[in-house]
């Protein structure tokens, strides 16, 4: 492989480019995020460490300018410099694990297992360590292969997060490296296990069914201030008498209104009245200020007219954060948004016996399919169906093995776009509810040992490609 022509690996980055660029980002091609790492790792063990760091870092890089487009436009992720860093932030990422990989070419399967670790060790320590959380990973992608996700059931995302990188990996390793039976052996078992136990995790889950219904206003303001248009309101109060019966659950967008009265009776008694007289339980975002403080609390209206309770979201960059778990008397656990890009408080809904998230939602159109299958992701790790409800985003009912029920996109001119379906009830708690990110921190370990070899590996005269010549 020495021989490869430069022509060659500068096309091996371009493809790598192309498919990532197509494979990720907000409308992904899940096939081709398999595919992306290929090229470059086909190549690393031709290249200098530097050229490898460069090739992986170009690649992903160019990939996730994909996000581009819609973030010049964004108020969550403006393109500078966020959007920016998102793009660099995933390129150096991806060219850590091709270094490794090429740097522990000698040892095809540690190999391929340190590019996998290190890809997902580096996502998993920016989660936990982000105010933002983590949204659109290669995890994401997946969100339409139901069997490979139950696999987030027992390794939280981190395990699909980790077998999309290891198997491009391990082909590279067996067209252009040695030990070529046992990489291929251990890149299929691994498969085995997730596809394999994902189908069986499948099989027979039929069970209890709610119905849910979303509502969401396509016009995209956010928290329609009481005090001076209640048209909006009597809008929405229309939409849910119009609503089919045998409803449970009914869930509104993210700020779907707004005060400085900390219990508008405007709001409060129209509300109270649906819920009782249908007999549902309705989840209403609202923004209430104070003075310079704003919180964006989930009220819930109980079916049985009782006291509504209120949610105060937990992870917000301008409102005080809420720290109290609220679930509806039918079961459902109530987060907001940017609460589903963290492990809790799903986890702790879990734990506490909930099958059922209730998540008023608000994004910016293009991102709404990666924010609400990044909820769809969440419930599987924790066996919750989610009803993710909200404005420009992507209405989903998804059960929680997560298979979606349905999704329809909103943001259409004018009026209002509603889904309801039956919903099966997640099987609850699961192997990551009780041991969290076991997976992520395992993958961490994995990382800094293989940093470890490939430090104090004795150095040969042989060059990895060399040393590959002479296994074949």
């Amino acid at each position: 492989m020495d021989s490869v022509p430069r022509v060659a690996k500068l096309a091996a980055v371009a493809a790598s480019a192309v498919l990532f660029f197509f494979g990720t980002g907000l409308d992904p091609v899940p096939i081709l995020a398999w595919l992306a790492p290929l090229p470059v790792f086909l190549v690393a063990p031709t290249l200098s460490g530097w050229g490898a760091a460069a090739a992986g870092f170009t690649a992903c890089a160019l990939g996730w300018t994909n996000i581009w487009h819609w973030s010049a436009g964004s108020h969550d992720l403006a393109l500078w410099p966020w959007g920016a860093l998102v793009t660099v932030c995933f390129g150096l990422t991806f060219a850590a694990s091709v270094v490794l990989y090429r740097a522990l070419f000698a040892k095809p399967l540690l190999a391929v297992v340190a590019a996998a670790a290190s890809w997902t060790a580096v996502l998993h320590v920016v989660a936990i360590s982000n105010p933002m959380g983590i949204v659109g990973t290669l995890a994401t992608t997946q969100t339409d292969f139901p069997a490979l996700l139950q696999l987030a059931s027992v390794t939280g995302a981190w395990g699909v997060e980790f077998v999309v990188m290891l198997v491009p990996a391990a082909i590279a390793a067996v067209l252009t490296g040695g030990a070529k039976v046992r990489v291929a052996v251990f890149a299929a078992a691994m498969l085995a296990v997730a596809l394999g136990g994902g189908a069986l995790r499948l099989a027979g889950t039929d069970g209890e069914t709610q119905r849910v219904a979303l509502v969401a206003s396509n016009e995209p303001g956010w928290a329609a201030d009481l005090r001076e248009d209640r048209n909006l309101l009597n809008d929405y109060i229309g939409q849910l008498d119009a609503l089919p019966d045998g409803v449970k659950t009914v869930v509104l967008p993210e700020a779907a209104f707004g005060s400085d009265q900390e219990r508008p009776p405007e709001l409060y008694e129209p509300m109270r009245r649906l819920a009782a007289e249908h007999g549902f339980d309705l989840v209403v975002g609202y923004a209430h200020w104070s003075g310079a403080t704003k919180y964006n609390y989930a009220l819930v209206f109980p079916a049985d007219g009782g006291e509504p309770q209120r949610y105060l979201k937990h992870n917000d960059r301008v409102s005080p954060p809420g720290r109290d778990l609220v679930v509806t008397p039918g079961g459902a656990g109530v987060l907001i948004c940017l609460d589903i890009n963290f492990r809790d408080p799903s986890q702790d809904y879990a734990e506490g016996g909930t099958r059922l998230l209730a998540v008023p939602a608000s994004d910016e159109d293009l991102n709404g399919w990666q924010h609400s299958r990044t909820a769809l992701l969440r419930g599987v790790e924790n066996g919750q169906a989610v009803a993710w409800g909200g404005r420009t985003t992507t209405l989903l009912l998804s059960d929680g093995h997560g298979r979606v029920v349905a999704s329809q996109p909103t943001g259409q001119p004018g009026g209002f776009t509603t889904v309801v379906a039956d919903v099966p009830i997640g099987p609850g708690a699961t192997v990551y509810t009780r041991f969290g990110d076991w997976f992520g921190w395992l993958c961490v370990g994995l990382t800094a040992v293989s940093v470890a070899v490939a430090l104090t590996r004795r150095k040969s005269p042989e060059s990895p490609s060399a040393h590959r010549a002479a296994s074949s």
